[in-house]
């Protein structure tokens, strides 16, 4: 009950501390909504090849955006040493991961649903069928971009050359959730749509890997 209470303070922490600067849920809309007006220009909306790249694209936009959020996940506990007061805080330190990456996956899903209308239009793809297994990809794909990039944030935040650490990192470890993210996504989209529930629960065992491994190793990758 501890782990529970001591998340829930800290997620309460993360929250107030986003909607009152709207920092991290303006800077990814924005990327977002420019990666997929720009590629919208270049691919005929309508034809084969927007249903193809379409989802790649839309999970290309997601990645690069956020690792911006995962940028600053652990900076603004630098100041101060909010950090070590946090640890001190709480009786165990997984409720610290477990509040950022709650409220990582929360801002990527609300960052996500938001642009979705802007998707179904830029590539006139009809999504209102498709919705909730959708929902449901972006769920899994997000909540496995969020546990690690919450990991890598953590081990890059105390390093001297950060900015660049954290994607090279990162964009390693997320290559498997990204493919099957986009291979799940194009199935959906297509004009005789496929649920592809083998990628799915590879999603959410991947999800639960890291999920463990955090939990396990988490209190290392504060001290380190």
């Amino acid at each position: 009950m501890s782990l529970l209470s001591n998340t829930a303070i800290l997620l309460d922490k993360e929250l107030r501390t986003e909607f009152r600067s709207r920092e991290l849920l303006t800077t990814t809309a924005v990327f977002i909504l420019i990666v997929l007006v720009l590629f919208s220009f270049a691919i005929n909306p309508g034809t084969e090849e927007a249903r193809q790249f379409a989802p790649g694209l839309l999970w290309l936009a997601i990645l690069f955006a956020s690792s911006l959020m995962f940028q600053s996940c652990f900076l603004r506990e630098q100041t101060n040493d909010t950090l070590s007061s946090l640890r001190l805080a709480v009786s165990d330190p997984f409720a610290i991961f477990l509040a950022k990456l709650i409220a990582n996956t929360l801002f990527l899903l609300l960052t996500e649903l938001m642009m979705l209308p802007f998707f179904a239009i830029f590539y006139n793809i009809p999504l209102w069928s498709k919705l909730p297994v959708l929902i449901l990809v972006l769920f899994v794909g997000s909540l496995g971009i969020s546990i690690a990039g919450t990991a890598i944030s953590a081990i890059s935040a105390q390093a001297r050359m950060r900015e660049l650490l954290l994607p090279l990192l990162l964009l390693p470890l997320l290559t498997p959730v990204l493919v099957v993210s986009s291979l799940v996504t194009a199935s959906l989209l297509d004009r005789e749509p496929i649920v592809q529930w083998k990628g799915i629960g590879f999603l959410a065992v991947f999800d639960l890997i890291f999920l463990t491994a955090l939990w396990l190793f988490g209190e290392y990758l504060l001290e380190e």
